[in-house]
């Protein structure tokens, strides 16, 4: 390094920073844990190597002069970057886990119960990847799954956290409606993603209830499960949807079961790589996940 580019000695410029600062070597000398003697004698070195004068020294203080005054600038900000890098090394790391899930799944299950989480977890940054397709598991993408099937999941750990089941439910704003009154109610739909529509539609209802199979003039089609169960919060009509997704509502009142059958869904299930792989934060979010669905 040629000479014009030698700094002074980091001493000299955090005693200068200091006094500067707070325009005074005695205060300065108190917070450097140093004699104010120190003090005055490292900036004198400092402005000897500089070749100008960076304080007028008056009775109880000191005041920058232009000099200082440009220095000043410079190692003021200096310091406070070096301050923030430090902060930032010191701070606990949180570690990110990401997990995909359905974005039924994620609305009305998942995203309730995030407060708990965070609660529990407070040093794990979750991140939802809400999507119907099935996402590849692995670095750089999903590190769990809470997928909605049979399996099997080769090559997978798979874990069953709940069983569903479907029935149709209303606003109890459409007042009292039973299992014959059905085919007089308007119906809501959800298109399905992958191949349950037939076990789990309005026609394998009516047959599990023992009546003709419902007209679907009528209905009501979301492509969200979803949006057919707000569209049920609001009294547009009846929803054939999973009982699971529907806790809150019928807790809270704002929809309740029309008496007859229900319908055998499938089970969500928590998939994830062999778990000898996973870091602690994946391990942290899967077992929470599985006491999340047991309470």
């Amino acid at each position: 390094m040629n000479r014009s580019a030698r700094l002074p000695s980091l001493s000299s410029l955090r005693a200068f920073e200091c006094a500067a600062r707070l325009c005074s070597f005695k205060q300065a000398a108190e917070e450097l844990s140093v004699t104010a003697t120190a003090i005055s004698h490292r900036i004198r070195v400092l402005e000897a190597d500089l070749g100008h004068t960076l304080f007028h020294r008056k009775v109880r203080s000191v005041e920058l002069t232009p000099e200082g005054q440009v220095l000043f600038s410079a190692v003021h900000a200096g310091f406070e970057a070096i301050a923030a890098g430090v902060a930032q090394l010191r701070a606990p790391t949180r570690g990110a886990v990401t997990v995909s899930v359905t974005p039924a799944f994620a609305a009305k299950w998942l995203v309730p119960r995030l407060d708990a989480f965070q609660a529990a977890h407070p040093d794990i940054n979750l991140h939802v990847h809400a999507s119907n397709d099935v996402v590849r598991l692995g670095p750089g993408s999903a590190d769990l799954a809470v997928r909605y099937g049979k399996g099997p999941y080769p090559g997978l750990d798979a874990t069953p956290l709940m069983q569903d089941r479907f029935a149709p439910v209303a606003s109890p704003a459409l007042g009292a409606i039973s299992s014959e009154q059905i085919a007089e109610s308007p119906l809501i739909h959800f298109d399905w993603h992958r191949g349950t529509a037939n076990a789990l539609s309005w026609a394998a209802w009516a047959q599990a209830a023992d009546m003709e199979a419902p007209p679907l003039a009528k209905c009501i089609r979301f492509s969200e499960e979803s949006h057919a169960i707000q569209a049920a919060v609001a009294g547009q009509g009846v929803a054939l949807v999973s009982l699971l997704l529907v806790q809150e509502e019928l807790k809270l009142g704002l929809l309740r079961v029309v008496p007859g059958p229900s319908l055998e869904g499938w089970s969500y299930n928590l998939v994830a790589p062999p778990l000898e792989t996973a870091s602690a934060q994946v391990v942290a979010v899967r077992d929470w996940l599985i006491e999340a669905s047991a309470s």
